[in-house]
């Protein structure tokens, strides 16, 4: 059982890492992008659609679907940080009760 829990806690921190890795090559190129184009927002931008909307798009209407692309890719890439990183750490508790 325990040979299991620790098979599934590295298989779990291999696929954070392979989502990591795939996500950040993601938006690296599209902030690369953002950069050569003087692309410019907050981190409230990034959190609140209207604000984009309403503040951001308009002044970069050529680079849309690259802001659009950027923040979608970051927003996916922390929500699946945030399930993995829960789930090594349910399955570190049942390691660790089950060792016992």
């Amino acid at each position: 059982m325990v040979n299991i829990f620790v098979f599934l806690i590295i298989g779990v921190f291999l696929a954070l890492l392979f989502f990591n890795l795939y996500f950040r090559l993601k938006v690296l190129k599209l902030y690369k992008i953002l950069v050569q184009n003087k692309v410019q927002f907050d981190k409230k931008h990034m959190w609140n659609p209207a604000l984009l909307e309403e503040e951001v798009i308009p002044k970069y209407p050529e680079q849309a679907s690259e802001i659009r692309a950027f923040i979608g890719h970051i927003k996916k890439s922390v929500a699946i940080a945030v399930v993995l990183i829960v789930m090594i750490t349910i399955l570190g508790l049942f390691l660790h009760f089950t060792k016992n």
